[in-house]
């Protein structure tokens, strides 16, 4: 049992009385994070910028070993980075592409990965191809069989969208599309921190995260995970003289393991900071985060349809924290607003991010409300009290 007390007194954003929920977009970091950051800075202005890293090439390392057990991986198959699209392009962009191939993408994909692979496939006479969902919204898998073929070369699938709480198959997924010989990114940006992850469960051959989100880590972090014997194998589509060395005039040797994905030059105040909230998630206990999260995005869809006018729109039969809803007459950014006014704090994610999924379903925007474990009970409450003075 978590002691929910010490968890807000933790989160010094919590101390003005705020309800916060929007660990969807960029969470409260804990006290353990920031003061790690700001320590680090602090040395790096003492004694420069090299020397402070190097006093830290331990710590550093065991970024990854806690990251790497956070999600069922090795360390040599983690590479750090500075958020989850610049880790799932490194990849994608890594994969070999000749005209004709085929890149399959979910209706939930995020906008990021929808364009650059739309780049990626018109520089190499590739095509994108969308993935149907089901009647209940998650990735259908009998329509993915169906696809499925030798020129099918990469298959991105979207754990956890950003617009709503659908949870889709991935391992399902992933099985069918390995049948096909297709390798599988996971976006697992909105899930990494809320939700359970096992690479060798699911069989990804990639995964890209964030720090910033349900980690609850510093911005301008995040991971990418390569599965190590295929990490071998790949040449990312950048290098530089921590991906690869210069060995020769004329010949440079790429890094063993996934560090190939890596440039040296980094925040290193930044990647110690996701450390510490790897490592103050994996102190709490991960299937404790997990229950707790799910337990608070369930109060809130009980509640929020109570209210008049009031419609959840999150989809599938599974589902994550995200907790997605609509007012009728209330324009969504007008609904956050109003709620900020009264120290709530929601977002709004538009069709712009999740293009095929919510032209699909007719919805402009929506908002987003994302509880982490420190909401408490009474936080949910008040929500659901200043959303029904909105209402009117």
């Amino acid at each position: 049992m978590m002691d929910l007390a010490a968890l807000r007194a933790a989160t010094p954003g919590l101390a003005d009385g705020q309800v916060f929920l929007d660990s969807a977009g960029s969470s409260l970091p804990p006290k353990i994070v920031t003061d790690t950051v700001v320590a680090h800075l602090r040395r790096e202005a003492e004694i420069g910028g090299y020397r402070a890293a190097n006093e830290r090439i331990d710590d550093l390392a065991a970024v990854k070993t806690s990251i790497a057990t956070l999600i069922g991986a090795t360390p040599d198959s983690i590479a750090l980075s500075d958020s989850a699209s610049r880790s799932w392009a490194d990849f994608a962009y890594s994969v070999p592409l000749r005209p004709g191939d085929r890149v399959l993408i979910s209706e939930a994909d995020y906008a990021s990965n929808a364009i650059a692979a739309l780049q990626r496939a018109a520089r190499t006479g590739a095509v994108v191809e969308r993935i149907p969902s089901d009647d209940t919204g998650r990735l259908d898998t009998d329509a993915l069989a169906a696809m499925l073929d030798e020129r099918v070369k990469l298959v991105s699938l979207q754990h956890a969208p950003t617009n709503g709480g659908l949870v889709n198959p991935v391992g399902e997924a992933t099985r069918i599309a390995h049948e096909a010989g297709a390798l599988v990114l996971l976006d697992a940006c909105q899930s990494i921190g809320q939700l359970p992850i096992d690479v060798a469960a699911l069989g990804v051959d990639a995964l890209s995260a964030t720090g910033r989100k349900w980690l609850r880590g510093p911005r301008g972090t995040g991971f990418l995970y390569v599965r190590a014997e295929l990490a071998e194998t790949m040449e990312p589509a950048r290098l530089d003289l921590h991906s690869a060395s210069w060995v020769s005039p004329t010949e440079y040797r790429l890094a063993p393991d996934a560090s190939r994905f890596e440039f040296w030059e980094c925040d290193v105040a930044a990647r110690l900071g996701l450390g510490a909230a790897v490592d103050y998630l994996l102190g709490l206990g991960a299937d404790a985060v997990y229950a707790a999260v799910a337990e608070r995005a369930d109060h809130l869809r009980k509640t929020l349809p109570e209210l008049p006018g009031v419609t959840v729109h999150d989809l599938g039969t599974e589902h994550s924290g995200i907790v997605s809803f609509t007012v009728d007459g209330h324009d969504p950014i007008a609904v956050r607003d109003r709620l900020a006014e009264h120290a709530v704090t929601v977002t709004v994610s538009h069709a712009s991010s999740t293009l095929l999924d919510m032209t699909g379903r007719a919805l402009p925007a929506i908002v987003r409300a994302s509880p982490h474990y420190f909401v408490s009970t009474d936080d949910l409450d008040r929500c659901a009290a200043e959303l029904a003075r909105v209402i009117g």
